[in-house]
């Protein structure tokens, strides 16, 4: 006996609230990028085929690179050990993909954090590295806060993540560090270099790799907060939520409450702001700062004396040779040290 079978219109008839692509199962879910109704099944694919093309199209590494990962355990990092997992696999990119944590030494927080990352670290088995700023600096965040209070705090930290980060991707061989900042992230930097006329870094904070020895690259450039939310809610997956307990602090809170109530009025506004940060251009001679090396620590730097070691110089330590020193003496109290998990 034969059985008649749905069309695609007839099935999409017979479902209540249809996803807007596949047109056979039921619509979970809105994207917040475009307004779409979609299935959880859509959704994941779309969110990890924007990715996917986001990579391929900018040629952003080559087979057999090693690639280090910044993982803070928060959703975005998270999502990024997932996503670059599976499409690592899917797509066969033949990458070698390592996760890089930071020890910022922020306790009640970042403890906490790397508590998770371990946790990924199994999940997805890939290596895991982290470093400190005690082991590389003499100072955890905790000591900095403590001696200089809560102003400014942020900056300290921002760049000692990122030398830390470096140093630890330098060691472990890699070719480039990819970060999980996402296009909220981007629009935000965007606004506070317009408010704080900061030109040169307007149109470079726009790119998705920076140039140099040591790429950072953001696959995530084009994918809004939300969509990494929504991903990592549905799919289950493992991540840190609280907030640095420091933060509020930050500049950048003023930024993100605008680029809210922008989205809020109209969604493509961040990728708006972020094609308009594309397309400004300023004197030649003003765009990139020439980087050569810090005279103390060898570090990248478009000065005689790298911001981290100027920093390091006001809390009462220089560095020299990779090594962090008393000003009254001239003898190494630590070093970079990374603490390989294993498992």
């Amino acid at each position: 006996m034969l059985y008649p079978t749905l069309s695609n219109s007839s099935m999409s008839a017979s479902i209540k609230n249809p996803c807007q692509l596949c047109d056979k199962r039921r619509a979970l879910l809105k994207r917040p990028k475009t307004s779409q109704k979609l299935c959880k099944e859509c959704f994941y694919h779309v969110f990890e085929t924007e990715i996917h093309n986001t990579i391929k199209t900018s040629n952003l590494f080559q087979r057999d690179e090693k690639i280090g990962m910044g993982a803070s355990g928060g959703k975005d990092s998270t999502v990024l050990a997932y996503v670059m997992k599976k499409l690592n696999d899917k797509y066969n990119y033949g990458v070698e993909l390592v996760l890089i944590s930071v020890d910022e030494g922020i306790k009640g927080y970042r403890d906490d954090s790397l508590e998770t990352v371990k946790r990924n670290q199994i999940q997805y088995d890939l290596p895991l590295t982290i470093v400190s700023y005690k082991d590389l600096y003499g100072w955890s965040m905790d000591d900095i806060v403590a001696k200089i209070g809560k102003k400014n705090n942020c900056t300290y930290c921002g760049v000692f993540r990122r030398q830390a980060l470096d140093r630890a991707a330098e060691m472990l061989g890699c070719s480039q560090i990819l970060t999980g900042h996402n296009a909220d992230d981007i629009a935000e930097t965007i606004l506070m270099n317009l408010l704080r006329g900061d030109a040169s870094r307007l149109h470079r904070c726009t790119e998705l790799s920076t140039s140099g020895s040591l790429p950072r690259s953001k696959p995530f450039k084009f994918t809004y907060e939300k969509e990494i939310v929504m991903y990592a809610y549905h799919k289950k997956l493992d991540y840190f939520s609280t907030e640095c307990i420091y933060s509020p602090e930050a500049f950048r809170g003023t930024a993100r409450i605008l680029i809210k109530d922008l989205e809020a009025i109209r969604p493509s506004a961040i990728i708006d702001i972020i094609r308009s940060g594309e397309s400004m251009r300023i004197k030649e001679e003003r765009r990139y700062q020439v980087l050569g090396k810090c005279e103390r620590c060898g570090y990248a730097s478009s000065g005689k004396i790298c911001k981290s070691c100027m920093l390091l110089e006001g809390l009462g330590k220089i560095v020299v040779d990779g090594d962090v020193n008393t000003e009254t003496k001239n003898k190494p109290i630590t070093g970079l040290r990374a603490r390989e998990i294993e498992f």
